[in-house]
């Protein structure tokens, strides 16, 4: 069975001694379910206990286009998918981007925010793909569609932080939709960071043998982050 991956390649207290870990303990936590979860498949599961994890997990488009049974799983298999990676690389490269976005804005928005902006994004990313994809069987899996969630909050706030805490994190209001498209950074940012979706659409990023990237998942995931990291934000 082969998955389409989510996959991304880009784009307060006084100031003290660093933390031995400078990453927010909401993001450590999700980078730590990732790890387990797929050292479990990886070094517990037998082939046949894996495939059954994927198709009760990961996101298959067509359970909800009636061409498989529908079941409680399917729903949560909306979020579920996010959580399971297609290989030992795809999982690193994500987290890697995980812990660069996600740490500032998990600090900025805190703990209960941060989680249900990951769900929130990880279900646009699995809505998109199933728009374009609804007879799919292959199952989508990986954190991206999240994690660009985060790339497009943090265009929101310029790529600003606030370096004077122990902890960096997103600072200031969020910017307007024209300030956006004022600054040469956040421009230069989305133009690298289409660039990169639309070279992946084509499997040259695709870590090898895992599987194709469901960039287009990307892009659910990017546009709520985006337009909707206002109602998740934090004091500014």
């Amino acid at each position: 069975m082969k998955a389409r991956l989510l996959d991304d390649d880009p784009a307060g207290t006084p100031t003290g001694r660093e933390p031995v870990f400078n990453i927010a303990g909401v993001v450590l936590f999700l980078i730590a379910l990732c790890v387990l979860i797929h050292a479990v498949r990886t070094f517990v599961l037998s082939p046949q206990q894996d495939i059954f994890l994927l198709i009760h997990a990961a996101f298959i488009p067509v359970r909800f286009s009636g061409g498989a049974p529908f079941d409680l799983f399917a729903l949560s298999t909306a979020v579920s998918y996010s959580f399971l990676h297609g290989s030992g690389a795809h999982l690193a490269i994500n987290l890697i981007w995980l812990a660069a976005f996600g740490s500032p804005l998990a600090v900025r928005l805190g703990t209960p925010r941060m989680l249900v902006f990951w769900l929130a994004t990880a279900v646009a990313a699995a809505f998109v793909h199933y728009v374009l994809f609804p007879q799919s069987t292959a199952p989508l899996v990986g954190a991206s569609g999240a994690i660009s969630g985060m790339m497009g909050a943090a265009a929101r706030f310029g790529f600003r932080t606030d370096r004077s805490a122990r902890m960096r994190a997103f600072s200031g209001p969020v910017l307007t939709i024209g300030e956006v498209f004022s600054s040469r950074t956040v421009i230069s940012f989305l133009a690298v960071w289409m660039v990169i979706n639309l070279v992946s659409g084509l499997g040259f990023l695709s870590p090898a043998g895992a599987g194709t990237i469901a960039w287009e998942a990307h892009i659910g995931g990017f546009v709520v982050g985006f337009f909707g990291v206002s109602l998740f934000k934090g004091k500014t």
